[in-house]
């Protein structure tokens, strides 16, 4: 039996800090366990230009623990005012690794995104050309659209179209939830990725509307049936280099995911790396663990794989249930399951 566990030291490919005091906040557990994070760019204002990304990394930085080994991979959002030149310079920076697409309205602070999808298509080209990946939110907004259906009609409506009419494109279907984005991704080139979270490894949606609404399980995009779950663990567990960790660790105040209408986000920055090792290793696929959180993302994004390991070992972690913020506390994502691996 497998008693401890030693990895490559992973990395988070989608990661919400916020700003101000929720980031000094929550940026130790992130920097505790990870090496390096792609930052989500949907602060109020948005993170739309080079300069407000390097900004932004200043703050992260000047927010880390002092002994924290951590590098931020910074992105840009997308809307229909960016300029190509802006972006290129961003990338040729080393400072910006993708940039981001939000449909307007498709999740927290993304008011800001994109409506008109054709008036993108220049910033698009030069990505292609310079091999900058696009971070993609795989949901239409329409209303007509049953909030269950909404990734499956936008991998038909908005991104295969744009990968066709943009040949060379480096996508990165983020936060996949269903079977129909995992059958996607599995039928495409060496240009597409997908990121799978810790949480929709884990729950469905009875968790979240069975025996009473579960705010704390609530996210965007939503948790669907289980046989999609199970097609997220099957990708997840199953060593192909185009699936790989992007937690969405996206941290609210309780007060605000307890509001009539609250706010969407799992916060798993502190125990992802427990959860993780419990469903794979349930899986019978703990040997498949490292690539999924340590080698494929990196090869994705044409980065090195970390220098350095961390090491889990099978006994139970003893983890807050919240994390207390200047804002509020913030609760831990609850698995639902006693954990039985911790790092060391």
């Amino acid at each position: 039996m497998t008693e401890t566990l030693t990895i490559r030291r992973p990395d988070d490919w989608h990661l919400h800090l916020r700003d101000g005091d929720m980031l000094r906040a929550v940026l130790p557990a992130t920097a505790a366990h990870f090496a390096r994070a792609i930052i989500m760019p949907n602060l109020v204002p948005p993170v739309v230009t080079f300069a407000q990304a390097r900004a932004y990394h200043a703050r992260i930085l000047d927010a880390l623990p002092q002994d924290a080994d951590f590098t931020p991979l910074m992105t840009l959002y997308l809307t229909e005012d960016t300029d190509p030149d802006d972006v290129a310079a961003a990338a040729e920076s080393g400072l910006v690794h993708a940039v981001k697409l939000y449909p307007a309205g498709a999740t927290t602070n993304s008011a800001s995104g994109v409506q008109n999808f054709d008036s993108i298509r220049a910033v698009l080209e030069r990505m292609a050309e310079i091999g900058l990946p696009l971070c993609v939110h795989g949901e239409v907004t329409e209303a007509e659209i049953d909030i269950f259906d909404r990734e499956a009609v936008f991998i038909d409506r908005v991104l295969d179209p744009i990968r066709r009419a943009t040949p060379g494109l480096r996508v990165v279907m983020e936060h996949i939830t269903t079977r129909n984005a995992v059958d996607y991704a599995r039928a495409q080139d060496g240009t597409l990725a997908a990121t799978i979270t810790t949480h929709h490894l884990v729950i469905n949606r009875n968790h979240i509307l069975a025996g009473g609404i579960k705010p704390h399980y609530y996210c965007l995009p939503v948790a669907k049936r289980e046989e999609h779950r199970l097609a997220l663990r099957a990708a997840a567990t199953s060593g192909e280099p185009r699936f790989f960790l992007g937690t969405d660790s996206a941290p609210h105040t309780d007060a605000n995911k307890l509001l009539p209408c609250g706010c969407a986000g799992c916060f798993t920055a502190l125990n992802t790396m427990s959860i993780l090792a419990q469903v794979f290793e349930d899986d019978g696929a703990l040997d498949k663990l490292e690539g999924f959180t340590s080698l494929h993302g990196p090869a994705f994004y044409r980065l090195p794989v970390n220098g350095d390991d961390i090491t889990l070992e099978k006994t139970a972690p003893t983890l807050p249930a919240q994390i207390e913020t200047a804002e509020g506390p913030v609760t831990v994502f609850d698995p639902g399951f006693d954990l039985k691996w911790r790092v060391v």
